[in-house]
């Protein structure tokens, strides 16, 4: 990791412009590199990223340009959500097993709508792999409100009134629509196999309705001295509210070199 950061201190003295252009970027394993995000446009002569290694090309990151790139076992190249489409441009590229390209789109919160997967136009002029690999899926719907908990019932008087039942819980909000899948745009050797590449782009999944509001608890039943006085039910729990559309799919376009 302490590699991944030097080679990203001097990267980011170095692209101080909308293009840069730099020699090589090395991802260790099992570690987490950002590139840096102060220039929209990167060319690389190599690029690897190591067993189970991680490259992040932030949102302000639009093009990429690399003359090697070497995935290692399950490494990732993560493009983080963004407005603008991503060009992600390889003259050779050599991918391990179980590595992948991802441009998925952010889930949904209270707070922020979700966010569709990242457009991307992927080319390789020379590919080894035994499949390729992309996510681009679409971030999932906000989740629904949980439902408002019923209020409790009173407990019953020995001498007048009986008791109350307690209110019931409120219904939970419904789940909103995830967010739609990108458009990926392939250009290919023309002698790798159709069948071993693997894209998705569905649609974010719809959010999950929120909870049911817990029912009020009736009032006790009472002893008093010449009876009892009974208590009172409960309140009902409210319904759990209906779960979110599944976002539209997103859409792919191969084209063979």
């Amino acid at each position: 990791m302490r590699n991944g950061l030097l080679i990203t201190a001097g990267l980011m003295s170095a692209l101080s412009s909308s293009w840069a252009m730099a020699q090589t970027i090395s991802v260790q394993t099992h570690s987490l590199m950002r590139l840096p995000s102060n220039t929209s446009e990167l060319q690389l002569e190599r690029l690897e990223v190591a067993d189970y290694g991680t490259l992040l090309i932030p949102a302000g990151l639009t093009e990429v340009k690399v003359d090697h790139l070497v995935l290692g076992h399950e490494a990732r190249v993560a493009i983080v959500p963004g407005q603008r489409p991503f060009s992600f441009q390889i003259k050779r590229g050599e991918l391990g097993t179980g590595s992948q390209i991802t441009a998925r789109g952010a889930p949904g919160t209270f707070t922020k709508a979700p966010l569709p997967g990242r457009n991307l136009t992927l080319r390789v002029e020379q590919l080894e792999a035994d499949v390729l690999s992309i996510d681009a899926r679409g971030g999932s719907g906000v989740p629904g409100f949980a439902g408002l908990d019923g209020g409790n019932g009173e407990d019953p008087g020995c001498t007048f009134g009986s008791a109350s039942r307690g209110t019931d819980g409120d219904n939970g909000g419904n789940g909103h629509e995830g967010a739609a899948g990108a458009l990926v745009r392939l250009e290919l050797p023309g002698n790798f196999p159709e069948d071993r590449v693997k894209v998705n782009v569905a649609g974010g999944a719809g959010g999950q309705g929120g909870a049911g509001g817990k029912g009020g608890k009736g009032g006790s039943s009472k002893g008093c001295i010449v009876y009892r006085a009974d208590g009172a039910k409960a309140g009902k729990t409210g319904e759990k509210g209906q779960d979110g559309a599944a976002g539209p799919a997103g859409a792919v376009y191969l084209k063979q070199l």
